[in-house]
């Protein structure tokens, strides 16, 4: 890999992540900055990059990527789009980072790495909640025993169903398998999955059953599993998207106590022990990606390591298949 000094991104797809989420987090990382946008519509794209002073925009990713003014890639179109920009960019020999999920296939995902692998270029993943303050919390709270030796561990997340079913014609890119791989389960949950990966090691069986329950739109609405870590942690989790009310909560049970916490709200994260009850809240930076991207801009300078790769990103991939087995 190249070691830059400082690093100049381009961004393919300049949509709503990248407006406070992303974008601004590529100017203010240390090391960093943002040189060229592209959306497909260029009227979107000049205006994002005027009001965030970016000096160059595109309408055109194969263009944006070209740019010799570009040193790496951020990718930021909807998982359909994720392997093909990918391969693009490492045929022009430039880092990739690329939104979640990584791919709409764990296929798609092998291609990717392996084309940044022959390329010799980097492929990071937008997991962003391994790099924020808050997850980072809960991670130190499991390795250093206040809870014991973990046992077990449950996932639970619910949302209101529609007020009334979706039709094809309206339904969001995140509800067309075509374009997101899945439905809102495939955007939420693998951020926890991911984040379960990163505490525990990667899963090495999974088993699910996937259902359309409510009828409010084409795919799933109820996904439901088990799971086995590395480390011989056993997981349990459902998300489903049509019950009356909202429900946000991790729990990771020990042989002395339990961790909660939510993977979306801002509850805070509650250690139960032999010592009694601790809370501790803690706030998201403005920008949630932008400890992820300094972690990334770090490698690219040779300065420090990214703790979200395409590999632990492919892992992420393949557990949503198989607890979407039989949908």
């Amino acid at each position: 890999m190249k070691i830059l000094e400082h690093v100049r991104w381009g961004i393919v797809g300049c949509g709503d992540v990248c407006e406070v989420k992303s974008g601004p987090g590529f100017q203010k990382a240390q090391g960093s900055s943002l040189v060229a946008v592209m959306r497909r519509n260029g009227e979107l794209a000049k205006d994002y990059a005027q009001r965030h002073g970016v000096p160059r925009w595109y309408d055109d990713a194969q263009a944006l990527i070209a740019d010799p003014a570009v040193d790496a890639v951020y990718i930021a179109t909807p998982p359909g789009s994720h392997k093909e920009y990918t391969l693009l960019a490492a045929q022009a020999g430039k880092p990739v980072y690329v939104e979640k999920p990584m791919a709409l296939s764990s296929a798609d995902c092998a291609a990717m790495n392996a084309a940044c692998q022959a390329a010799g270029v980097p492929l990071f993943v937008a997991y962003y909640r391994r790099a924020l303050p808050r997850f980072v919390k809960v991670k130190e709270l499991v390795e250093s025993g206040a809870a014991g030796q973990m046992r077990y561990l449950t996932v639970e997340l619910t949302q209101p169903a529609p007020a009334e079913p979706i039709s094809a014609a309206q339904l969001p890119w995140r509800l067309r398998p075509e374009i997101s791989g899945g439905g809102l389960f495939m955007d939420l949950a693998v951020h926890t999955l991911d984040f379960l990966d990163y505490v525990f090691g990667p899963v090495t069986s999974a088993r699910g059953q996937a259902a359309n329950q409510g009828g409010y739109y084409v795919t799933e609405d109820l996904v439901s599993g088990s799971f086995v870590f590395q480390s011989g942690v056993h997981g349990t989790g459902t998300w489903c998207f049509s019950t009356q009310a909202a429900m946000d909560r991790v729990e990771l049970v020990g042989s002395t106590g339990r961790i909660r916490f939510a993977s979306f709200s801002n509850d805070p994260i509650v250690l139960e022990n032999a010592h009694g009850r601790q809370e501790w809240n803690i706030a998201h930076p403005a920008h949630v990606q932008q400890p992820l991207i300094q972690q990334i801009v770090d490698e690219l300078r040779g300065r420090g390591r990214c703790v979200s790769s395409g590999e632990n990103g492919a892992r992420a991939t393949w557990i949503t298949e198989q607890l979407r087995r039989s949908s």
